[in-house]
């Protein structure tokens, strides 16, 4: 693929034309922050965390879904990224309820590592305090609504992957659910498979295995490395 020059925080970086600048920045050592994002996914720039200041745009973009384009100037970090980057991830510590101490989830959750990062040790904002429902319908799964912070990892998998679709969004806003089969309780799924890679997905407690302890709660994600090894080989020309 042709190669193109930009500016990532004052360094000349060469890319690759098609690349995001989220992959431009990590092939080159600059970590910036996602959620909803994972390699071997449809990006879709939801959780806004990766934004990063373009000059010449009035407000930050999204890096996970901004092509890089010759002669760009971009600042990953700066004051006012880490500001809103912090806000963001109180507002979805707030949103729902994040206990990390009874999550089986607690020191492998990614939203956890991201406040410990920016070093959130509170949160500005009121908590909802939602109360919603957990769905353990599941033989060997379970879906907590309270940890769920609708990164639609869950989503994507099911349907780009394993092209089941059982996952899919019911509500607008604060009152957006994750439902299963247009709503139905995901243990009377039809078109679940069991598979349980939105389990490995989900960055947070919200989809676990049943019975599994904190330790236990490792995900495990090597199918996406396949996948991407699939694309590069297409992109080449090779066989897919």
């Amino acid at each position: 693929m042709p190669a193109i020059t930009l500016t990532i925080n004052n360094d000349l970086i060469s890319a690759r034309q098609g690349q995001t600048l989220l992959e431009v920045a990590r092939e080159h050592g600059i970590e910036i922050p996602t959620l909803c994002h994972l390699d071997g996914l449809e990006a879709m720039g939801g959780c806004r965390l990766c934004l990063v200041e373009l000059q010449g745009t009035p407000r930050p973009v999204p890096s996970c879904v901004t092509k890089a384009a010759e002669g760009m100037v971009v600042i990953t970090h700066s004051d006012k990224l880490v500001e809103y980057r912090k806000m963001l991830v109180e507002l979805l510590l707030a949103e729902r309820t994040h206990t990390c101490s009874i999550c089986v989830q607690n020191n492998n959750c990614e939203l956890q590592i991201l406040a410990a990062r920016l070093g959130i040790d509170h949160v500005r904002f009121d908590y909802l305090h939602q109360q919603l429902p957990m769905d353990a319908s599941r033989e060997r799964f379970a879906l907590d609504h309270n940890r769920c912070v609708l990164c639609l990892r869950c989503v994507r998998v099911c349907d780009a992957v394993e092209g089941a679709h059982t996952w899919d969004v019911r509500g607008r806003g604060s009152t957006s659910r994750i439902v299963a089969d247009l709503d139905r309780p995901w243990g009377t799924s039809t078109s679940c498979t069991d598979c349980g890679k939105c389990v490995q997905l989900c960055p947070t407690g919200a989809l676990f295995k049943k019975g599994a302890t904190v330790g236990e709660m490792k995900k495990e994600r090597s199918f996406l490395n396949r996948i991407l090894e699939r694309r590069r080989l297409a992109a080449q020309g090779g066989t897919p």
